[in-house]
């Protein structure tokens, strides 16, 4: 269950859903300055191949191992805790490997880096 409160908001993945397919992150937890999912797959899965227009990825395998082919038709294999960012007009396609179901996140954004922007919280207590 998402619990919310003044700027901030805590969910898990189970909590956002059921069986393979997209875990709707940025709506679960209200983030507004990039998108952001969960994907569970079953073995076996293919992706379509695809493409953005604006927004390059990221991507985080949390568990399993995904097979990313490319369009410039390189393959790479991806275990848990690898990651891959993927420009916005590369075409991408990802497959699942193994015998177990799968879960990465994918975060994308446009409009670049903010840069170092944290500070020291005065404290209140």
């Amino acid at each position: 269950m998402t619990e919310t409160g003044d700027g901030w908001a805590v969910g898990g993945l189970d909590d956002m859903g059921d069986g393979p397919g997209f875990r709707k992150v940025r709506k679960e937890l209200g983030v507004t300055a990039f998108g952001v999912n969960a994907v569970v797959l079953p073995p076996g899965y293919a992706s379509g191949r695809h493409l953005h227009e604006r927004q390059e990825e990221l991507y985080f395998v949390h568990r399993g191992e995904i097979e990313m082919e490319f369009g410039d038709g390189s393959t790479h294999r991806l275990q848990a805790g690898s990651f891959a960012r993927v420009d916005a007009d590369t075409v991408r396609q990802i497959k699942t490997v193994g015998d177990e179901e799968i879960v990465y996140i994918c975060a994308g954004g446009k409009g670049g880096y903010v840069g170092r922007d944290g500070r020291v919280a005065e404290d209140k207590a």
